[in-house]
């Protein structure tokens, strides 16, 4: 651990209060699984679509229009919601609001990113002094960037220095490029089911473990030559994969999202990451944590402040720049970094990386605000309060009911399994079952897709229907009326 880890540590809390019972979680878990998925009733579903006919014809419209032009109709994978997405035309605090005038309670928080809330005054009003000045971009040097990186090493133990870049996606990319420069190995080995940006290489065993390429279409499978996957938890898995590199080629990195795949969909014993630490140490690899999502957000100090646990290279995404767009770093111990070094410095290797707009002042400038308004509203404890009463509220619910559904929470990052359909295990020792695995998987997202359309109808965004991300301006009463919204929709669950 650096010095700065004394530094990361002082005066800054974090938005867990209690660590989660890994066990009894995958034992709900695996209850839920063994049950066909629950739906609501058929009358109820379909009063809740006819909301989007009657109270969205104007999102309903634009996205018709939208499809002539876009894709699908629209241009990130969050934004299509069942039946047909809805346009957004505000974000303020805890809540969106649409095209047609409806308001909605945010717990998407741009995809997590958002832990102040959105748009925060204080944040805004710097950006609009920025733009007044010298633009969003220039291309060139700017303070803003030294500001940020400085702010950055001064709060997360295992980031002396930092390289902007563009997304999350690049910067999975480049800790990968790192990794095999300093320690001349092959392989890279992910925790199954874990999604690291959509490159080729990493493109591997995402949302469900064990699937391999199963969902990389478009991607050569010799792209996986050298990427491997384990299964969370499983750190003999793990042990095994690494003795086994070492006679053919060495294990460049080990990378993995510190509270378990997908944000900890699948949860992690409370030790597993110091495990990893200690495997990597053993067999030469280095140790990547990609906080995309948890930096900042679990602490300002990261999950890697959490867990008192230090990565070699730190993965960050949208949150490094608050919400603000072109965000994504690498940050890590100098004598890795130095294989990022650009300009001028250095004459040995270095990894192939770039950026037009990385590090562009507005991006840069946010994000430093941002830490700093966190840093004194103390948002990150704030937040993991919201996220505590909003889980408790749900497993009350669930109980009220009798339902299989599991609600479970790592601080402000909530998790709310009513159908499960990333939690299925894809098992090539039994090929095949692994249609039918897709086959259930499809089903079961179907489900999920409607009470997904069944919550934003009652005025609740979330991500995908079964993640819940809360902000510091989350007030009791906010979370409490989220409550009863939720309430409603579980009361109208098909039993029999």
């Amino acid at each position: 651990m650096n010095q700065n880890s004394s530094i990361s540590m002082k005066g800054n809390g974090f938005s867990i209060s209690e660590y989660h019972d890994t066990g009894k979680i995958y034992q709900k878990l695996d209850a839920l699984l063994s049950l066909p998925p629950l739906s609501l009733k058929r009358d109820a579903m379909d009063r809740y679509l006819k909301y989007y006919e009657e109270k969205c014809p104007k999102s309903k419209e634009m996205i018709q229009r939208a499809m002539n032009y876009i894709p699908g109709g629209v241009q990130h994978n969050l934004a299509f919601n069942y039946p047909f997405p809805l346009a957004f035309t505000k974000a303020e605090g805890a809540y969106l609001y649409d095209l047609d005038g409806n308001t909605y309670i945010d717990f998407l928080q741009a995809g997590g990113c958002t832990v102040l809330g959105s748009n925060p005054e204080p944040v805004r009003k710097k950006v609009i002094e920025l733009l007044n000045t010298c633009g969003p971009v220039t291309g060139l040097f700017h303070e803003y960037e030294l500001k940020l990186s400085r702010k950055v090493s001064e709060l997360m133990p295992g980031i002396d220095m930092l390289r902007m870049l563009g997304s999350g996606t690049e910067a999975d990319m480049a800790a990968i490029r790192v990794a095999r420069l300093a320690t001349k190995n092959k392989y890279v080995i992910k925790m199954g089911g874990a999604y690291h940006g959509w490159s080729d290489q990493l493109a591997y065993g995402i949302r469900i473990p064990g699937t391999k390429h199963l969902e990389s279409h478009g991607i050569l499978k010799n792209c996986f030559k050298y990427t491997q996957e384990f299964y969370p938890n499983r750190i003999k898995s793990l042990e095994k994969l690494l003795r086994r590199n070492r006679a053919r080629g060495g294990t460049a990195a080990v990378i993995i999202e510190p509270i378990g795949p997908e944000s900890g969909t699948r949860p992690l014993n409370r030790e597993f990451n110091r495990q990893v630490r200690d495997l990597c140490d053993k067999y030469g690899a280095l140790l990547i944590f990609d906080e995309v999502v948890t930096a900042f957000r679990i602490g300002l100090s990261g999950a890697q402040g959490y867990y008192g646990v230090t990565p070699d290279l730190t993965v960050l995404g949208k949150v490094l720049a608050g919400g603000y767009p072109s965000a994504g770093g690498l940050g890590g111990k100098k004598e890795y970094m130095s294989f990022l070094s650009a300009g001028i410095a250095g004459s040995g290797k270095k990894a192939l990386v770039g950026g037009t707009m990385a590090a562009n002042p507005l991006s840069a400038a946010a994000g430093y605000y941002t830490l700093c308004e966190m840093e004194k509203t103390r948002a990150v404890e704030k937040a993991g309060r919201a996220g505590d009463r909003l889980t408790k509220g749900l497993c009350q619910i669930i109980e009220k009911y009798k339902l299989p559904f599991v609600a479970f929470n790592q601080g402000s990052i909530c998790h709310l399994e009513t159908v499960g359909t990333m939690l299925l295990d894809v098992n090539w020792r039994k090929p095949w079952k692994i249609p039918g695995t897709i086959k259930e998987a499809k089903a079961r997202k179907h489900v999920m897709e409607e009470m997904g359309a069944a919550y934003m109808a009652e005025g609740i965004v979330t991500l995908a229907g079964s993640r819940l991300y809360t902000s510091a301006a989350d007030t009791d009463e906010i979370i409490d009326e989220a409550l009863t919204r939720f309430d409603r929709i579980f009361s109208k669950i098909e039993t029999v």
